[in-house]
C-alpha cells in the first residue's frame, strides 16, 4: 500500500510538472503566434517576403498545427499516468484523439516544412521529424490494436516524446539561435531535440525495467 502511494504520488507530481510546463509554452504560443496576429510574429515577417508564400494557404495549415499539437500535448501525460490506464474506456477513447490528431497533424506538417525558417536544412530536418512522429505513434496504435501492451506502452512513450519536441525545439532554438543564423540554429535544434527527447524516454523505460526485474528477482528470492 505504501509503495502504491509512493508511485501515485510520483506520477501526480511528474503530471504537475508537465502540465505547468505546457500551460506556460501554450501561453508563450498565444503571446507569440496570435496575441497580435500571426503577421506579426518574427518568423512570419521573414516569410512573408517570399514570392511563393500565401499566408492564407499558410494559415489553413498552421493553425490547425497548433490547435492539435496542444490536444496531444495536453492528453499525452495523463493517458500515461496509471489511473488512466485504470479507466480503459477514457483511456481507448483519449489514445484514439491523441492518435488522430497526429496523424490529421503529419498532413498539415509537409507544407509547413516547405516555408520552414531556415530554408532546405530546416525543410529537412521538420519532414524527418514528421515522419518519426507518425512512425512511432501508428507503431504505438497498431501494437494496441493487436493487445501487446508492453510494445503498445513503448511505442506511445516514444511517440509523446517526439509530440515533446514541441516544447524542446523552442528551448534548444534560443540559445542556438543567439550563435548560428536559422539556417544552423534551426535544423540543429530539431536534431538535437529528437536526440534528447527520444534518450530521455528510453533511459526511463530502462529505468522502470530495471526496477521490475529487480522486484521480480526478490519476490522469487522470497518465495524460497
Amino acid at each position: 500500500m505504501i509503495k502504491n502511494n509512493t508511485g501515485s504520488n510520483n506520477e501526480f507530481r511528474i503530471m504537475i510538472i508537465l502540465y505547468s510546463i505546457i500551460i506556460l509554452f501554450c501561453i508563450y504560443i498565444f503571446f507569440m503566434f496570435l496575441w497580435s496576429g500571426v503577421e506579426q510574429a518574427p518568423i512570419v515577417i521573414g516569410k512573408l517576403q517570399q514570392n511563393s508564400f500565401s499566408l492564407y494557404i499558410w494559415k489553413l495549415f498552421f493553425y490547425p498545427h497548433l490547435v492539435l499539437g496542444a490536444i496531444a500535448l495536453f492528453i499525452g501525460p495523463f493517458q500515461l499516468m496509471s489511473y488512466s490506464r485504470k479507466n480503459l474506456k477514457l483511456h481507448r477513447y483519449l489514445g484514439r484523439v491523441y492518435a488522430i490528431s497526429i496523424f490529421i497533424n503529419a498532413l498539415c506538417t509537409p507544407y509547413l516544412s516547405f516555408f520552414a525558417t531556415g530554408g532546405k536544412a530546416s525543410m529537412y530536418a521538420f519532414l524527418i521529424l514528421d515522419i518519426f512522429w507518425f512512425a512511432t505513434t501508428i507503431l504505438g496504435v497498431i501494437f494496441a490494436v493487436r493487445k501487446q501492451i508492453n510494445e503498445h506502452k513503448t511505442w506511445i512513450i516514444r511517440s509523446f516524446a517526439i509530440t515533446w519536441v514541441f516544447v524542446t525545439f523552442r528551448i534548444v532554438a534560443i540559445p542556438l539561435s543567439c550563435i548560428f543564423d536559422a539556417h544552423i540554429s534551426f535544423p540543429t535544434a530539431v536534431y538535437l531535440s529528437i536526440i534528447l527527447n527520444l534518450g530521455a524516454a528510453e533511459f526511463v523505460q530502462r529505468k522502470k525495467l530495471i526496477k521490475g526485474n529487480i522486484s521480480m528477482n526478490n519476490q522469487k528470492f522470497k518465495m524460497k
